[in-house]
């Protein structure tokens, strides 16, 4: 009995790389693109954790000139400011935000169904 190898399995945290990398010092910061189901076919886009430097109100009027579409810049206690647009553009805000030199592609993380 003393030759058999015994492998006690061993738990595993999905999570264990996301807390990683929001706890360290040197952690990337990522803009996440969002969206948000409302009622039917509605939906919401949603852009956080750009730069405070940047200004999310003109940021916010371009999106809106290019994608024909509304949006906000809303305020949370939690997160800071978020740009939320109508409809489903998270691919379209990702590459407007690349090529307009705001983030680069490696940077975005875009979140959704």
């Amino acid at each position: 009995m003393s030759d058999l190898d015994v492998q006690i399995p061993t738990t595993f945290d999905p999570f264990a790389e996301a807390n990683a990398e929001d706890s360290g010092a040197g952690a990337k910061e990522y803009v996440h693109v969002r969206i948000q189901q409302r009622n039917g076919r509605k939906s919401l886009t949603t852009v956080q954790g750009l730069k405070k430097e940047f200004s999310y109100n003109k940021i916010l009027k371009d999106l809106k000139k290019e994608f024909c579409c509304n949006g906000t810049v809303v305020q949370d206690p939690e997160l800071g400011q978020v740009i939320q647009l109508q409809g489903d553009q998270r691919k379209n805000v990702a590459t407007f935000l690349v090529q307009a030199g705001i983030v680069k592609k490696e940077h975005i993380k875009i979140h959704g169904f």
